[in-house]
Formats: C-alpha cells, sequence, structure tokens
C-alpha cells in the first residue's frame, strides 16, 4: 500500500553538459531545453553518449548522480524501514510521528491494510480504537500526560502510514529498481512500476544499466 504522487525532475540541463566534458564534444549535443532550461527532448547524439557511459559502469555515469527526482511517498512504517537502506545520496522529509501523532483521531484508513483478512482487522480495529483513548487521555490533559503519550507511540503499528518528501538522484533510482523490482514487499514493486512510467528516459537508461 503506498502512494506515490508530486513527482518533479531537474538537472538535465546540467548532467548533459558536463557528460560532455571529459572529451570536450560540448559541440555535439543536440537536446532541447525550454527557455527555463527543462528538457523537452534529449538529442540522439547525447542519448546515444548516455546509454554507452551507462553501459560501461558506474564510474563513467556519473552524469546520472546529477539528475535529482523529488517526490512525496506515503507508505507504512515496516517498508520504509527497509527503503532507508537507500542513504547514499538521498534526502527525506518525513511526516512527524513524535510531533503530531496526537493531532487527529486515528482511522483505519490511516494503516496499510490491503493483505489482512477478517481477523487481522479485528485486531487492527481494537489497536486503533485503544491509540484513540490514549490520544484523548494525552489531548485532555493539556498535552502533559506523558504516559499516554508514550502509549501511542509504542502501540503505533508498522502499518502506520507516514508521508515523506524524497531527493532522490537517477544513480540511485537504478540501484533501487534492480535491487527490489521483485522484492516480496508490493510497495516496492509498485514504486518501482510509477518511476520507471513517469521519470523521462528512465527505461532507455535502466535497460542499458542491464
Amino acid at each position: 500500500m503506498i502512494k506515490i504522487e508530486n513527482i518533479s525532475v531537474s538537472g538535465f540541463e546540467g548532467a548533459l553538459r558536463g557528460m560532455r566534458n571529459p572529451l570536450n564534444s560540448w559541440h555535439l549535443a543536440d537536446s532541447i531545453f525550454t527557455e527555463e532550461g527543462n528538457l523537452k527532448e534529449i538529442g540522439p547524439k547525447d542519448l546515444g553518449l548516455c546509454l554507452r557511459l551507462i553501459k560501461a559502469g558506474s564510474s563513467h555515469r556519473k552524469f546520472l548522480r546529477m539528475i535529482h527526482v523529488q517526490v512525496d511517498v506515503t507508505a507504512p512504517l515496516y517498508w520504509w524501514k527497509d527503503y532507508d537502506t537507500y542513504k547514499v545520496s538521498t534526502v527525506a522529509n518525513s511526516c512527524s510521528t513524535m510531533h503530531k501523532i496526537h493531532a487527529k483521531e486515528f482511522v483505519l484508513g490511516d494503516f496499510a491494510h490491503d493483505q489482512l483478512d477478517w481477523c487481522g482487522l479485528n485486531l487492527l480495529g481494537v489497536t486503533i480504537d485503544s491509540l484513540n483513548a490514549y490520544r484523548n487521555r494525552f489531548n485532555d490533559s493539556g498535552k502533559t500526560d506523558k504516559d499516554a503519550w508514550y502509549c501511542m507511540i509504542q502501540l503505533l503499528p508498522t502499518s502506520y502510514l507516514q508521508k515523506r518528501t524524497l531527493d532522490l538522484n537517477y544513480e540511485t533510482i537504478l540501484a533501487l529498481i534492480h535491487d527490489r523490482r521483485n522484492h516480496k514487499l508490493n510497495e516496492f514493486r509498485e514504486l518501482c512500476v510509477e518511476l520507471l512510467a513517469n521519470l523521462p528516459y528512465l527505461n532507455e537508461f535502466y535497460e542499458a544499466s542491464k
């Protein structure tokens, strides 16, 4: 259970220009950009060089690390624990459970539950009721009842959905897809499909990196 939204991509202009620095081949550049510097199309000569560098290995495809992706991802805590393997060249800002766990009533939609059977749904319902009881106790105390706050924190299931805004680069994304495209967690597979479908030229770059 994962939600991906607000995808934006930047850095293509500088990445493609810098890609040609080693051989001073800027005169061969043929990509098209808007007046604001946003990519419209990678030209055939630039694309050919991109694919050759990608096939040559990570030490040759440094331009990929200059293409940045920002995206909002809402996913369960159990998935974020696995995702946090990818710490190199990534930045994330998270919605805080520490400061905002008491801000709204807990409801079923706050938790990943698509794989639960009726017994699991019943248990989750009991947990939600307990969380709301401690939330009410904490709020009624003027947010001074630390015991109630700790009960919420320690009862919170790993199925709780947390939103993070991620900053990644294409090199990290390719590594994630290679490592997690067939992962047993559905969330990884869904993320890979969304990134491949929505990021310009990622499919071509991924095929070249195999």
